[in-house]
């Protein structure tokens, strides 16, 4: 991905970082899930699971949705989904 759109994702995270607004749950581990992909270093990630905790199987499964993004696709769709429930993403 250019330069660019990095720094248009790093910039989206600071914002999404930053909102006061209350989204939704499915939309929250939309963004957990692309923030994930778009930020893994070392594989595929799997949150750590206290063996019966609803909320990381929710997040497990956010993150098997988005396994076959490329990390480029994962900001991107990052960026999208700021602009979409947040505000405007700087160029």
């Amino acid at each position: 991905m250019p330069e660019s759109n990095r720094n248009r994702f790093l910039k989206a995270y600071e914002i999404a970082s930053n909102t006061n607004k209350k989204l939704p749950p499915d939309i929250m581990l939309h963004f957990y899930s692309y923030y994930k992909r778009a930020t893994e270093q070392n594989g595929f990630y799997i949150p750590p699971s206290d063996g019966g905790d609803l909320r990381s199987a929710f997040k497990i499964n956010a993150l098997f949705q988005v396994k076959n993004l490329t990390k480029e696709e994962a900001e991107q769709r990052y960026i999208d989904l700021v602009e979409e429930h947040i505000g405007k993403v700087p160029e």
